[in-house]
């Protein structure tokens, strides 16, 4: 019995000491904000992001509630909720358009479409707005602490948009579709030529148009290992230096053959 009383006693403490900590009827402005900063601060982002929509209901157009408005976009920041964060960043822009956190602000609403990019078999969507919104803001502050880290994040995002679409041509490749293969392949290298994966897919795009005319009627086979030698040639002007060079000199050789036999075989049937 004692025991039940004192865990009661104890309950009834802590939840008057909760209550003081929240937001009251007839707090004032100020308290209300040190009350939302209390709780910001002990990571209790729930209670925090309630709290600040609170002052930013009550202090609309105030000191106070412009900072409620950037530590409401901070808290879903903090507490990994990107797209309600991303949201609150961009109003606190459209809000406070001079404001000389402006800078932190944009760089922290490209940097949660960052954290919403999924992985590169999934829709990119957020991976292409985390990219345009990087590069926005390093065109507007070229002289950023953050531009390195946007620099390395933009970088990073590029490698994976180039891995979705030279994984499309691996599945191209697989089931036979040699032509479709050739052109994601060539996607990768077009729109992503610094990446990781542009060499290995300029190496695969020649073995797509050898394949390409390989399993082709011989009418079309001609123009079609020609590909195959074109990119053979990009290949030497980009990479001449490419850890891959041995495949692309072998399929090339492969290809030359090929292209060569047709000729032959064109020259016979004239005669």
């Amino acid at each position: 019995m004692r025991t039940l009383l004192i865990l009661i006693l104890v309950s009834f403490t802590l939840l008057s000491c909760r209550s003081q900590d929240l937001i009251r009827p007839g707090d004032t402005l100020e308290v209300a904000f040190e009350k939302a900063m209390n709780q910001f601060e002990l990571e209790n982002y729930g209670d925090a992001a309630r709290a600040f929509e609170t002052v930013i209901s009550i202090g609309r157009g105030t000191d106070i509630g412009q900072d409620a408005q950037f530590y409401l976009a901070e808290t879903y920041f903090n507490d990994r909720r990107y797209l309600l964060a991303s949201s609150e960043y961009s109003r606190y822009v459209q809000f406070h358009p001079n404001s000389p956190r402006r800078e932190i602000v944009e760089f922290r609403e490209a940097k949660s479409y960052y954290h919403l990019s999924p992985r590169f078999r999934l829709d990119q969507t957020y991976t292409n707005r985390a990219i345009e919104r990087f590069r926005l803001f390093n065109s507007r502050y070229p002289n950023s602490e953050y531009r390195e880290e946007a620099s390395a994040l933009i970088s990073e995002m590029r490698d994976k948009l180039a891995r979705r679409d030279y994984n499309a041509g691996e599945f191209y490749m697989r089931t036979g579709q040699y032509n479709s293969a050739a052109i994601y392949y060539g996607l990768v290298i077009d729109q992503f030529p610094e990446s990781v994966w542009a060499e290995r897919a300029l190496v695969k795009q020649i073995e797509a148009y050898f394949l390409y005319a390989e399993n082709s009627v011989e009418q079309r086979q001609e123009e079609r290992y020609e590909k195959a030698l074109d990119s053979y040639s990009t290949y030497l002007q980009l990479f001449p230096q490419g850890e891959n060079r041995s495949r692309a000199e072998e399929l090339y050789d492969r290809a030359n053959r090929g292209l060569e036999n047709v000729r032959n075989r064109a020259v016979a049937q004239s005669n």
